[in-house]
């Protein structure tokens, strides 16, 4: 790989290198491409939990009671998911809303609608990731910011994209998390200093830090399908 993969979105030369197990260039930092769109790169081990318990999360979690155990600090208000969300069952193609503190940055609305790996993968390396078990869940949206959050034909909002990409290991998941933000701005350069870029990666570094802390209880407890493991 190259230098240059430091200069393209996201921070690879391709995408579908993130589904790859091995170290990137970029794990953990910040990169922009030459539009001044900035990638935020974050890695978070979470002992204890698997890609399918984080998947899970996102069809439970609905109330601000909720948000606020995945993050105490930083998160401040549930909106509501939209009719597309189904308790329990599945959350890609539905879209929500919450307000959030990034690490010291003030509250601030955000909408992100949820889709498939399929939308943002390359099919072949998909298959590949999931079926070499490089890839146990896969969390991707596209995602907008503020009171007005502009959106496109399809409901898309349209600042940026977040990825989290969890593979399983033997004390639980690593979770590889990239945002690619400042596509809708004029000047992504001046608009969307690195402030913003460091804050996010606390935020999520510690939300995520946060839930594995208490979702593999609260998976056994609530999802109704796996026994727990039982500790003695």
């Amino acid at each position: 790989m190259t230098h240059q993969s430091l200069m393209l979105p996201w921070g690879v030369n391709d995408i579908n290198e993130l589904l790859k197990p091995e170290p990137l260039r970029l794990e953990m930092g910040l990169t922009r491409n030459s539009d001044g769109w900035l990638t935020v790169a974050i890695r978070t081990d979470l002992h204890g939990c698997k890609g399918r318990m984080l998947d899970w999360w996102f069809t439970f979690f609905d109330t601000t009671q909720h948000i606020r155990w995945w993050h105490p600090h930083d998160h401040v208000e549930h909106r509501g998911w939209d009719q597309h969300w189904r308790k329990g069952q599945s959350y890609v193609g539905a879209s929500i809303d919450a307000v959030e503190w990034l690490a010291e940055l003030p509250p601030v609305p955000a909408r992100l609608k949820f889709h498939a790996a399929e939308d943002f993968f390359a099919a072949q390396p998909l298959r590949q990731a999931r079926d070499g078990q490089a890839l146990s869940a896969a969390v991707c949206a596209r995602i907008g910011f503020g009171e007005q959050v502009a959106l496109d034909d399809y409901g898309d909002p349209l600042d940026g994209e977040m990825l989290h990409l969890a593979r399983d290991t033997p004390y639980g998941c690593v979770l590889r998390s990239r945002f690619l933000l400042g596509k809708s701005c004029a000047n992504a350069h001046e608009e969307l200093p690195d402030e913003v870029g460091f804050n996010l990666m606390r935020h999520c570094y510690n939300e995520f830090s946060y839930l594995a802390q208490f979702l593999p209880s609260l998976y056994y407890a609530e999802n109704g399908h796996e026994t727990a493991p039982l500790p003695w």
